[in-house]
């Protein structure tokens, strides 16, 4: 069984995440999407709700697993034997960390760490950049999911 983690905050999940995941579960038999817990931050939103929304829109793929994470991923890697880590790069400055964080994987577990450069139509993507501009009132419906739209709106509704 060929399986691959891709982590991340996903908060949201953007379309951008979803090339990414939705590439890596033909290429693997089973893909863990790992929603990374930093208790130091604040998101927009929940855990849950964060999961639920991954669950929705990578229900087709149909090998997709999704988890929540609190620590290092190289363990979440070793309790379910995944050996890859699947991670977008949309620029040269993503390489400069990713390189390093692959690196440390590596040295401390073995697990490899596969990049896969984003599909250029969401090379500037983040869900940071989404949040921004959807709290302004920007249209980011090409950049989202509608289930992920839909949430965001509701979130970001000014009453």
């Amino acid at each position: 069984m060929r399986r691959a983690v891709c982590p991340g905050s996903f908060d949201p999940i953007t379309n951008g995440h979803l090339d990414i995941i939705a590439r890596a579960s033909k290429l693997y038999d089973e893909v863990y999407v790992a929603v990374m817990i930093n208790k130091s931050k604040k998101g927009l939103f929940e855990i849950d709700e964060r999961i639920d929304l991954i669950r929705q829109v990578t229900a087709e793929f149909g090998n997709v697993e999704v988890e929540a994470f609190h620590g290092l991923l190289v363990d979440f890697c070793k309790q379910r034997d995944i050996p890859a880590i699947v991670k977008g790069l949309r620029a040269v400055s993503d390489f400069d960390y990713e390189l390093q964080m692959a690196q440390m994987n590596n040295g401390l577990s073995g697990v490899e760490t596969l990049f896969v450069p984003t599909n250029p139509t969401y090379s500037f993507l983040s869900s940071s950049l989404v949040k921004e501009v959807a709290a302004w009132g920007g249209d980011v419906s090409h950049l989202v999911p509608p289930v992920v739209l839909e949430a965001l709106d509701q979130r970001l509704r000014k009453d």
